[in-house]
């Protein structure tokens, strides 16, 4: 497994390269221009000294090598002198936003917290509803249970965030005013009271995004226990007299759990790209609103460090999928 470990993390590497390639030349070929927003009073040759201080003199050719030598070498001696006091970086040139003149990964650390509030959490908690729908579902088959969470299930994959965050806006916000409407960023947890605040302004963002993981975990989990309930172990486990929680939530359950492992874990970087509609509908001043205004602003070192860190985040959870098969079922090794 170790073996199969770094030979996975040597393989991702020009996989990510290729990754950022693509990225990048998606961006070099979209219409916009950084300097469009600039007032038209502004001569041309000033304009074009303007375009080469931010970097776009050179060529693709030369942008993208310089690209890839900052976001993997010149980022990480920055974070190694800020934790040990070194001086690898020297000096040298970080990844500038073409907006706020400031380094990318310092603007992104800022609001990063702010989405992992609400992503972590609401995906933490529609991973935890699912799981005992889908086993329960599966185990009382065409039950009142099963058809609720199917009706529950259908709705999670229809309705999309824009239509159900705005929903509950106007009714708990507008008609019953239990919850704020507008998620306060500057909120700092310190007493009670602050807390109490934290968790109920949480709650509908919350609520949006963990209503699409419980319909997709939870139909996976149904389906995976309901073919692992009629194989032949599951009939031989209760002849030899074992009890029926033994046998569904011992040996059911664990086989059941190796195909939801994909969906759980690709799923992750999937709700962060719900999570970038659900912060413009309750204001929530993170990695989502971010990419935004960076795209509304044709801030390419943001939108392709945001992009590229969440291809980062597809193939390390391909990866982390890949060893909780081993370690899920025994029988599986990567020779």
């Amino acid at each position: 497994m170790l073996t199969y470990t770094i030979r996975r993390l040597l393989l991702s590497i020009p996989t990510l390269i290729f990754i950022a390639f693509v990225i990048f030349m998606l961006l070099e070929l979209a219409p916009g221009d950084p300097m469009a927003s600039m007032p038209l009073s502004i001569p041309p040759e000033v304009r074009q000294q303007m375009r080469e201080a931010l970097g776009l003199g050179e060529p693709w050719w030369i942008r993208f090598p310089l690209w890839l030598n900052q976001f993997f070498i010149v980022e990480p001696q920055y974070w190694i002198d800020a934790a040990f006091g070194t001086n690898f970086a020297d000096g040298a040139q970080r990844i500038i936003s073409f907006q706020s003149r400031s380094p990318v990964f310092e603007v992104i650390a800022q609001r990063l917290p702010q989405t992992l509030w609400v992503v972590a959490m609401s995906y933490v908690v529609g991973v935890l509803i699912a799981l005992p729908i889908g086993i329960i579902s599966a185990y009382k088959q065409y039950s009142v249970f099963d058809n609720a969470g199917t009706f529950v299930s259908m709705i999670g994959f229809s309705v999309p965030p824009f239509f159900s965050g705005v929903l509950l806006i106007v009714i708990f916000s507008v008609q019953l005013q239990w919850l704020p409407s507008i998620y306060d960023t500057t909120l700092v947890v310190n007493s009670w009271d602050s807390f109490r605040q934290q968790l109920l302004q949480m709650i509908m963002p919350v609520m949006v995004l963990a209503l699409q993981t419980t319909a997709q975990v939870s139909r996976y989990m149904r389906a995976s226990m309901l073919d692992n309930l009629s194989q032949d172990y599951v009939r031989t486990a209760r002849a030899k007299g074992m009890s029926e929680s033994v046998v569904v939530l011992k040996h059911v359950l664990r086989n059941s759990m190796i195909p939801v492992v994909t969906v759980i874990a690709l799923g992750i970087p999937s709700i962060f790209g719900g999570a970038i509609i659900t912060e413009q509908i309750f204001k929530v001043n993170g990695l989502g609103q971010l990419l935004i205004i960076a795209l509304q602003g044709s801030d390419i070192p943001m939108v392709m460090t945001i992009t590229f860190l969440l291809a980062v985040l597809i193939v390390m959870m391909n990866l982390i999928a890949d060893i909780l098969y081993g370690i899920l079922d025994p029988r599986i090794r990567y020779d």
